[in-house]
């Protein structure tokens, strides 16, 4: 294929990024992959330690997506053998430990999820048990023989660690180097990762260096400041929009998210050309209102379509701002005489991923029956013939709850 010329990739490349180690050298290698034709080899690690992604992780995927859409060859890590380690980046303790089968199986769903970013046709995916899991021990020894305990402990959360007498384990230690491994045995041209992943990416360029490979460049972006406006995006925090929610839930979360961040969202998780984002940050800093149903409009258009993003948008105007019960609301019919917990029918009919959270849902007063707020969470209905009522919950989930 024709590639764009350098200059005009790297101003796609370098869109949202927070460093990139060293951008001479990126320069030199588009440089080259333009004048042979070549594509460069781009690699981005996961350990699916959870196997649900939110718009956090999309900001390094569209990273590579935009890789893709150069015309570069994007090759996704599934990290069975590193996530058995655990990442220590950003740990203030050890990290437990997943087993083989947990995370082939949330590498499954990370990557159904990650395609609806990726193109999943041209994307190579691998595992790195495939040739870690393959080392002896004496090739161990060796590769930890590159890498010395004080460049270690130069790592910002192995020196908090330290210094606060947390405990660190040894085999935290092998990860960098083990990631470092990937990009010896892949030979990539370009690492992906996150800010917080800025140390292990460079153990790779030492490491490439040592095997006498041309070192990779390593490109950081920023980590997703969540809805809170304070942390980054995490379920942990419960400050996330997953990338699984409907329509209707990531259009009324995109709304939540402080004025402060609308520019970092449009520039870091939509599409919205490079040329417009001047205006973008204008609107957002004059009419933060309306920029902000702009910017739900776009993230859902991204998952569901420009028509089911303008449906969830009539759907956020009729249920918040106008208050009104809509239309089309899902109908669940229960058998007459059968007695069911409120904590129980919220998670059966999906409005819930489990009791915890339904229960969680009812005593932050987020449920509520024919418009009453429900209170107590051992609430108990029992279905009559006559048993008809609208039951919501949060601020856009609502079902019509009947009697056979």
């Amino acid at each position: 294929m024709a590639f764009l010329p350098v200059q005009e990739q790297l101003e796609i490349i370098k869109r949202g990024t927070v460093e990139i180690v060293p951008e001479e050298e990126l320069v030199q290698k588009l440089e080259r992959s333009f004048k042979t034709n070549t594509p460069l080899r781009i690699k981005l690690g996961c350990d699916p330690t959870r196997p649900d992604l939110h718009l956090g992780h999309s900001v390094i995927l569209r990273k590579m997506r935009q890789f893709q859409d150069l015309g570069h060859h994007c090759i996704l890590i599934i990290g069975d053998f590193t996530g058995m380690i655990g990442d220590p980046s950003g740990a203030n303790k050890t990290r437990p430990s997943l087993t083989k089968e947990e995370v082939r199986e949330n590498g499954k769903t990370y990557f159904e999820q990650a395609s609806k970013i990726l193109d999943a046709a041209k994307t190579e995916i691998v595992y790195n048990a495939d040739w870690l899991g393959t080392m002896k021990f004496e090739d161990v020894i060796r590769l930890a023989s590159k890498f010395t305990v004080a460049r270690m402990i130069e790592r910002d959360d192995f020196t908090k660690r330290y210094e606060s007498n947390e405990p660190i384990s040894l085999h935290e230690f092998l990860y960098p180097l083990a990631q470092g491994q990937d990009s010896v045995y892949l030979r990539s041209d370009v690492e992906l990762g996150g800010s917080d992943q800025k140390f292990n990416l460079l153990v790779g360029r030492q490491l490439q260096r040592e095997d006498g490979q041309e070192p990779q460049v390593c490109l950081m972006m920023p980590l997703l400041v969540g809805t809170d406006g304070t942390n980054k995006m995490s379920k942990s925090y419960d400050n996330y929009i997953g990338l699984d929610e409907d329509a209707n839930n990531m259009y009324g979360k995109s709304l939540s998210i402080p004025d402060h961040l609308i520019y970092d969202y449009f520039e870091l998780v939509t599409d919205a050309p490079l040329d417009t984002l001047p205006a973008v940050k204008q609107k957002a800093e004059t009419d933060p209102r309306n920029a902000k149903h702009d910017l739900a409009l776009a993230i859902t258009a991204l998952y569901y379509g420009r028509e089911a993003a303008l449906k969830a948008r009539d759907h956020f105007e009729q249920t918040v701002i106008k208050k009104e019960i809509p239309d089309d609301i899902p109908e669940f019919t229960f058998s007459t005489g059968e007695t069911i917990r409120l904590i129980q029918l919220i998670s059966s009919i999906k409005f819930a991923p489990s009791n915890g959270e339904a229960r969680r849902l009812i005593q932050q007063g987020g449920v509520s029956m024919d418009g009453d707020t429900v209170e107590d969470i051992n609430t108990e209905i029992t279905i009559q013939p006559g048993t008809d009522f609208v039951l919501k919950v949060g601020k856009r989930k609502f079902a019509r709850i009947k009697g056979s």
